[in-house]
């Protein structure tokens, strides 16, 4: 299983010299060049999703993403992984057949913002929707509920361009906070599908469902009730738009006029 790296973490891709030499032997170039395309991909999907943030935040007044963490795959699970389907050991078959090297994993407060931020991002001109699977609509056996995309983003370097995958990994604080304890809990460990622990996590999963699915009509009754309140006050917005922008923006737009 991979490992996420915390909130605060900095994005950067594995150092190659950490690698051990005898398993990719003579590919140190195309390693670095798969590592620092994954990297990029991250950081293009990142910036797509903080601008749909600022957007809906602007439309909606509340931000519909808690926060969003990333990872690149560990080289030995890279390895692992191609080991598993019977495949070469390569960086070229790493490429071709591997689809989650770059994720990122975006927290959202409801159920309804996965299926808009997962639409909206889908709809971009310059992202190309590869895979889809919804877990949530179709949880795992063990409880798992998220919703997963594989997207391909265009990277620019100084001399070319490459496409890369990501994987988008979106679901609610409520998902994460199960999925991170069952990962806690069953890591390296056989697990039985059918035994008692499988059964107790399989009926928090459940009951963490249901409760995402009431706190979604709790926010629903809220907006139906922001709806028929007074229209807006105009010097509220600026400063929410300030609040999102830096009020040191809107200064320097200010004074260029």
């Amino acid at each position: 299983m991979t490992t996420y790296l915390p909130p605060d973490a900095l994005d950067r891709p594995f150092d190659p010299k950490d690698f051990n030499p005898e398993v990719l032997q003579g590919q140190y170039q195309e390693i670095t060049n798969l590592l620092l395309a994954s990297h990029c991909g991250i950081k293009a999907i990142k910036t797509k999703l903080e601008i749909l943030s600022d957007e809906m935040q602007l439309q909606d007044r509340r931000n519909p993403i808690e926060y969003i963490r990333s990872r690149i795959k560990s080289f030995d699970s890279i390895v692992g992984k191609l080991q598993r389907r019977g495949l070469p050991v390569t960086v070229e078959a790493a490429r071709r057949e591997l689809f989650d090297i770059a994720g990122v994993r975006v927290i959202c407060a409801f159920v309804d913002d996965i299926y808009r931020i997962a639409n909206m991002l889908a709809a971009q001109n310059d992202v190309k929707l590869l895979i889809v699977k919804d877990y949530i609509r179709n949880p795992k056996p063990s409880g798992y509920r998220s919703y997963h995309m594989i997207v391909e983003v265009p990277v620019y370097f100084s001399n070319h361009s490459e496409q890369v995958r990501v994987e988008v990994q979106i679901r609610t604080i409520a998902m994460d906070f199960w999925a991170t304890l069952e990962h806690q809990l069953n890591y390296k460990r056989d697990v039985d599908i059918d035994g008692e622990i499988a059964k107790k996590l399989r009926s928090c999963a459940d009951s963490i469902a249901n409760t995402d699915r009431e706190m979604q009509v709790i926010r629903d009754m809220v907006d139906q009730l922001d709806s028929s309140a007074d229209a807006v006050n105009p010097m509220k917005v600026m400063a929410h738009v300030a609040n999102i922008v830096g009020a040191s923006g809107i200064d320097q737009m200010g004074r260029s006029k």
